[in-house]
């Protein structure tokens, strides 16, 4: 009996090693919350594989330009489809991007850190580095030159500052100054929120308080019912798009960034809500 007991044993401890790794002892959790009209959180089983990519860090520095721009947080975030800046947790510490950093909209979201450098009269002394977010986009101005007011013209990497953070870092009598930068993960309190707007033939999915990378490359919705998994198309800035039929689905969303990593909101998103209301997902930590 002892030879066949010890010949299980030795299978069993051959198998061990090749069971997935990835069922979380604590499976129970809440993963999302529902933030419209009234509140309701949803508990899941919840099992995920265990990640390989490392988090989003701080990327080299660079020279660029920068200036600023007169506006308020209903407008500083109008090509990246955020509504009010201030409202959406972005502030005023924004910029708006010339197209060699903007990439298209693909830039919204991402979050730089910047110091004004080489400019001592206007430079403030001791100043800190600045922090923004990319919310906007700053257009090229044909008309003049890259070097005389078209300072967003391609291929210049440029920074157009809401001018109440620019005052951080540099005297408005600067005008344009020589800047550093570098990209920077974007901290974040809270969940990814979704809006949703638009109507049952045309959804529209605001994917905003992104943190990590905080650019977002891909958007996919899944319904507990008849929605399979769907990608977005991107309309604007971070603002994405499906005439799939979301209405009465209890919805999931998987965000994916720049930087390849993913997080899925699992169910956050009730049966019976309606348009103009947000909801709050998962983040990436």
């Amino acid at each position: 009996m002892a030879p066949v007991f010890h010949a299980l044993l030795g299978s069993l401890l051959l198998v061990l090693p090749l069971l997935p790794h990835y069922v979380h002892a604590n499976a129970r959790k809440n993963v999302g919350k529902y933030t419209g009209a009234g509140s309701r959180s949803h508990d899941k089983l919840h099992i995920v594989g265990r990640s390989h990519r490392p988090r989003f860090t701080a990327g080299p520095w660079k020279h660029a330009h920068a200036t600023f721009y007169e506006g308020g947080s209903g407008t500083f975030g109008g090509a990246c489809g955020y509504e009010d800046v201030v409202k959406e947790g972005y502030g005023l510490d924004t910029a708006a991007l010339s197209n060699a950093l903007f990439n298209n909209g693909q830039a919204c979201g991402s979050c730089y850190e910047i110091k004004c450098v080489e400019n001592p009269q206007w430079c403030k002394p001791g100043q800190k580095s600045l922090f923004v977010t990319a919310t906007n986009n700053c257009p090229p101005n044909n008309q003049q030159s890259a070097d005389n007011g078209g300072w967003c013209n391609p291929p210049r990497e440029h920074f157009d500052i809401a001018k109440p953070s620019f005052s951080k870092i540099a005297e408005y009598k600067a005008g344009i100054t020589p800047v550093m930068y570098r990209r920077v993960p974007c901290q974040k309190q809270g969940g990814i929120k979704f809006t949703i707007t638009g109507n049952p033939y045309f959804n529209q999915v605001l994917v905003w308080n992104v943190a990590g990378a905080g650019d977002v490359t891909s958007v996919e919705v899944k319904g507990h019912r008849n929605l399979k998994w769907t990608p977005l198309k991107r309309l604007w800035g971070q603002k994405w798009v499906t005439d799939q039929k979301m209405v009465g689905e209890r919805l999931t969303f998987r965000v994916r960034t720049s930087d390849r990593r993913s997080s899925t909101s699992w169910h956050i998103v009730p049966k019976d809500w309606q348009f103009g209301q947000t909801f709050q997902g998962k983040n990436f930590v």
